[in-house]
């Protein structure tokens, strides 16, 4: 019996996907085998022996200690595409709020309440302090082709702007789904030459923190509107505050508030509503669960963060699961393990993502797990 820990309200179209005579789920589980959340912070978590995989239902997985859980053999899965729609619907909302100042214009006409028959008289008076800008003939710039990425741009595209994107690691699927019409740059530095909105569509780490700054942005055409819909560090405050001071930046719309732009004139912030949509949280969910499910009954690897996409059909005795380092000769040593133990290797398939790597043998005959778990750079063993 398998138990599932939900660390957030998960939607039961996905937790309902649980065989029940296989699993338990529940939040309040002291030794779970895998772990389904949302945005709960678990970077402080103390894992148990027993977990798996943790399924996180969504694209971020900064809420969760992702190198800790390599080391510990645990599994990390995320959700990409699955809240895609709702995402790329709110940046479209974005590109118009950013235009016609959309927000501003509400707050003001608040003001009027009132004032009797004069309100008409006082919109066509005061109307024009929130003129704007059509998207169409614009150029939007995306920084990021992946799923959300992908489908901003088609719909970008649909509705008469010039779409031009970025992305230094488009997928051959991600290039296959762009419509004919948007053209992909070669650098960064185009895009911000060219684009009079700037969209960002690119994960959070190191290399990508303060993607937008004083340097970029001077490299940005005057008045350039910018879209954060992805994560708030990918923008520095100090900076975007600036350049809308100087008027070098038209507006700035995120999804992430911080207090240090929240009330900031020309800054729209929506409180990370980007995926806040039922059918988004239900997508979500059911992916969630299913990479559980695979990767729980049998091995298989499909949208995880930190190990490869991996399977093979269980044809012998067992299939034995291994996490390793990605390092020379580990592989000899597992199957050494497995022949000395009078073990037959029928099938192997290995796959590796940066400094880690994922195994599966197909055997017959039995597999000390334990003699394989001592070898160096092994973090998780399971047989099947």
């Amino acid at each position: 019996m398998f138990k599932i820990l939900t660390l957030n309200k998960i939607a039961a179209c996905g937790t309902d996907l649980f065989d029940r005579a296989k699993y338990t789920v529940a939040d309040m589980e002291e030794a779970p085998d895998g772990i389904m959340v949302r945005s709960a912070n678990m970077l402080e978590e103390k894992f148990a022996p027993t977990l798996k995989a943790i399924a996180r239902a969504g694209a971020g997985v900064n809420n969760i200690p992702v190198d800790r859980c390599s080391e510990e053999g645990i599994c990390v899965f995320n959700t990409p595409g699955a809240n895609a729609n709702a995402v790329k619907e709110l940046v479209i909302a974005g590109l118009l709020l950013t235009s016609r100042k959309i927000p501003a214009a509400i707050d003001w006409a608040k003001t009027l309440k009132g004032q009797g028959a004069e309100v008409g008289k006082l919109v066509e008076k005061g109307k024009s302090a929130f003129a704007g800008p059509e998207i169409m003939g614009k150029t939007l710039g995306i920084v990021g082709l992946g799923a959300i990425g992908v489908k901003v741009a088609n719909t970008a595209l649909s509705l008469g702007m010039n779409v031009v994107g970025y992305d230094p690691f488009l997928s051959v699927n991600a290039a296959l789904n762009l419509k004919p019409g948007v053209k992909v740059l070669k650098t960064l530095d185009e895009i911000y030459a060219q684009a009079d909105y700037i969209t960002l569509h690119l994960p959070y780490n190191k290399d990508t923190k303060d993607t937008v700054n004083a340097d970029t942005i001077a490299k940005m055409k005057d008045g350039v509107r910018i879209l954060n819909f992805a994560r708030g560090e990918l923008v520095n405050s100090a900076d975007l505050i600036a350049a809308l001071g100087a008027g070098k930046v038209a507006a700035y719309i995120t999804d992430f508030p911080s207090d240090d732009v929240i009330g900031v004139d020309g800054v729209i912030a929506i409180p990370h509503l980007g995926a806040s949509t039922p059918e988004s949280e239900d997508n979500c969910a059911v992916m969630a669960a299913k990479e559980l499910i695979d990767y729980l009954e049998h091995g298989k690897i499909t949208n995880s963060v930190n190990l490869p996409d991996c399977e093979l059909a269980k044809t012998a005795d067992c299939l034995v699961c291994v996490i390793h380092k990605n390092v020379p000769a580990i592989i000899t040593q597992i199957t050494g393990v497995i022949s000395a133990g009078g073990g037959n290797i029928e099938n192997v398939a290995s796959k590796s993502k940066k400094d880690w790597a994922y195994t599966m043998l197909d055997v017959t005959g039995v597999v000390n797990t334990g003699d394989i778990g001592k070898i160096e750079g092994v973090s998780g063993v399971r047989v099947l």
